[in-house]
């Protein structure tokens, strides 16, 4: 079992999901997806009389963003960084409770996100997420609690930012350790 945390306003969550669906599919290993909310990516604004950390950080965080859409581009993906980006806390609370295969909807809310902007933090805007993939909405409160007993957890175990990846009692963070990963697999598997 892979344990997987994610956010749909994570750049990063969203360009790993697919690389991440492939290991699994190759190696047959599980997927258990947790949801993990982090701050909201955006890019300062140039300022007239800006200090050098300013400078240093809003020319920083438009090198991330090219970044983020130069492998958008290589995987075919839309991928549009709003300037005031949207919560999503809804939809992490939604797959917190989620029951049965949660991808449908996983794919349907990161596009919604990357794509259209959508507000994830928005109940109503997550429940027509649910019915386009056939999935009914939640126990809203139920939810919450346990989006906020994963998250709990989650930081017992040293997550801070999305993806982050658990196996085999070891953990990583973001999509270029998939390598390692996956002989990480291959090794529980016997291979």
């Amino acid at each position: 079992m892979l344990t997987l945390y994610i956010d749909f306003k994570s750049a990063a969550s969203y360009l790993a999901l697919e690389p991440t669906l492939e290991l699994a599919r190759e190696t047959g290993i599980s997927i258990d997806w947790r949801p993990f909310s982090v701050r909201p990516f955006s890019v300062p604004v140039e300022q007239d009389e800006e200090t050098v950390g300013e400078r240093h950080r809003r020319v920083r965080a438009a090198a991330q963003r090219d970044v983020h859409l130069h492998y958008a581009a290589v995987q075919g993906r839309n991928m549009h960084f709003a300037d005031t980006p949207a919560g999503s806390d809804a939809a992490l609370a939604a797959l917190a409770v989620m029951e049965g295969d949660p991808v449908p909807f996983i794919r349907a809310a990161f596009t919604a996100y990357w794509s259209k902007q959508a507000d994830l933090a928005d109940e109503a805007v997550v429940e027509t997420l649910l019915r386009s993939v056939g999935i009914d909405g939640p126990d809203w409160q139920k939810a919450k609690a346990e989006m906020a007993s994963i998250r709990s957890k989650a930081e017992e175990s040293g997550i801070f930012e999305t993806p982050s990846y658990l196996i085999a009692d070891q953990l990583f963070l973001g999509r270029e350790h998939l390598p390692w990963i996956r002989s990480l697999i291959a090794a529980e598997q016997g291979d």
